[in-house]
């Protein structure tokens, strides 16, 4: 490559120069010459700190990487038949993981001859997204997969950033309260 067009550190155009002249005004400014459009006819250099642009580079990746948010998929696996209380375990988990900000797959397993009632599966998740309406939105309906019926549950934006203050402050509130309920029964079973 005898001939190059030339950039200089501040991004004003040189001209096109030989690679020796290039070379030499980049030495000249204590500079590195650092090829950037090697496609192009004639190639285009430019003279740049080259350890300092890399540096540069390294922080705006991390500052980037810094501001992603990964998002994570937990999954809770359902019966049609569950339990009440079961069932409210498996719904105080889902709670749990939308308040994390994180997505929720809920499976509903069927077995034998539970397939042939798959609008029981259904209604089931539909319940379980109606319940947890304030923190989700369903993402994928539910859809039977073979032998499993699959829906997606995604948190609310803003709904998860307020709720994790909200939800400490009633906890605390009914702590007090509830000592002094059980301090009356007990004084009334003294007597």
């Amino acid at each position: 490559m005898p001939q190059i067009r030339l950039i200089d550190d501040d991004g004003s155009q040189i001209g096109i120069k030989s690679t020796e002249e290039a070379l030499k005004y980049a030495w000249d400014k204590n500079l590195d010459l650092v090829e950037v459009a090697p496609d192009a006819k004639p190639p285009v250099c430019r003279v740049m700190d080259y350890s300092k642009y890399k540096y540069e580079q390294e922080q705006k990746a991390k500052l980037a990487r810094k501001h992603q948010s990964t998002i994570t998929i937990k999954e809770i696996k359902l019966r049609p038949k569950i339990d009440p209380h079961d069932y409210e375990t498996k719904k105080g988990h889902v709670i749990r993981f939308l308040k994390h900000r994180d997505k929720v797959k809920v499976t509903i397993m069927f077995r034998g001859r539970e397939m042939t009632h798959p609008e029981r599966g259904r209604a089931l998740l539909l319940k379980l997204a109606e319940e947890v309406a304030d923190l989700a939105t369903i993402e994928s309906q539910p859809l039977q997969d073979g032998r499993n019926m699959v829906m997606m549950l995604a948190p609310h934006r803003q709904v998860a950033k307020q709720e994790e203050p909200a939800t400490a402050a009633p906890a605390a509130a009914e702590a007090p309260g509830a000592d002094a309920a059980d301090e009356k029964n007990t004084a009334a079973a003294e007597t």
